[in-house]
């Protein structure tokens, strides 16, 4: 028989889902509001015209960028870093998560605290500029995906993975067929892991499409900048030069930097935006799993 529902159950599943709604809102509003912004002219946007729909709409912001022949040299390096930047990740995280997982693993306990140890402390921004300079690697390209390739978070992320998920029963008939580990490694665990994988894959992709710190650091040519430094520079270009000029031209340049500047938004988030919804579920998943304590 189907239990009836309350009153008090209806009002609280009204207010839950209202207050979700509601969250739901705040959270998307702001992306909505930049998207809209960037196709309407900033004088209807400054005098709150553009709430809902976009007003008096324009596209000069984003041809303005296109205008630029640095932002597909940008686009261009910032895929290369991403793509380089994410399998490198990749490689050199889940072999040491799963390593880290493995109870038989001598002297698991040490290296644990090690890698722990790493995200209390650092070297510094000084000593890692000397030592990627002693290296040769100022200004390369494997500046940008190698010596930043480990990130502690994931490991251990991955490493509670790889302990929950994976049944200390499967090694050991795996061995028994004459599997050692390397071979179980990449033949039963990885093929189990696509969730972890994905979320891994997912933080590093957005990691080195946003970063910017470590170019404007290490790189000193215009050619190898990524997309976020191309787009910072435009911006601040066309706003120190509606600060110096006067007049009519002066308006004329601060509309232009306002356009640009939701513009930039839009095109640096777009393709990331775009690459969530595919592994969204394995995104979920993985996250859920990787957060059990192991």
């Amino acid at each position: 028989m189907k239990q009836k529902t309350s009153g008090h159950d209806l009002v609280l599943m009204a207010f839950i889902y209202t207050l979700a709604v509601l969250m739901l809102l705040a959270v998307l509003y702001p992306m909505y509001f930049i998207v809209i912004a960037s196709f309407s002219d900033p004088v209807a946007v400054n005098t709150g015209r553009v709430f809902v729909l976009p007003a008096m709409l324009t596209l000069e912001g984003y041809t303005t960028l296109l205008e630029t022949g640095y932002i597909m040299g940008g686009y261009f390096n910032t895929i290369l870093y991403t793509a380089a930047g994410t399998f490198i990740g990749l490689a050199v995280n889940l072999p040491a998560a799963y390593a880290l997982s493995r109870k038989d693993f001598i002297g698991r306990k040490f290296f644990n605290l090690y890698f722990i140890f790493t995200m209390f402390f650092s070297g510094g921004l000084i000593p890692t500029y000397l030592t990627i300079q002693q290296f040769g690697l100022l200004n390369t390209f494997t500046v940008m995906v190698l010596p930043f390739s480990v990130a502690v978070y994931h490991i251990l992320v991955a490493r509670t993975f790889f302990s929950n998920s994976l049944p200390p029963g499967l090694f050991d008939a795996a061995r028994v067929d004459g599997c050692g580990n390397l071979r179980f490694f990449f033949i039963i665990a990885l093929p189990l892991s696509k969730a972890v994988i994905a979320v891994i894959a997912l933080w590093t992709a957005v990691g080195h499409w946003n970063s910017y710190f470590n170019a404007l650091i290490y790189l000193r040519e215009q050619s190898r900048m990524p997309l976020q430094i191309i787009l910072r520079d435009i911006l601040i270009l066309n706003q120190n030069l509606a600060t110096l000029l006067r007049g009519e031209t002066a308006v004329k340049a601060q509309r232009t930097a306002s356009l640009i500047k939701y513009a930039s938004i839009i095109v640096s988030a777009a393709p990331i935006m775009c690459l969530y919804p595919f592994i969204q579920k394995h995104f979920n998943q993985g996250v859920l799993v990787g957060a059990v304590k192991g």
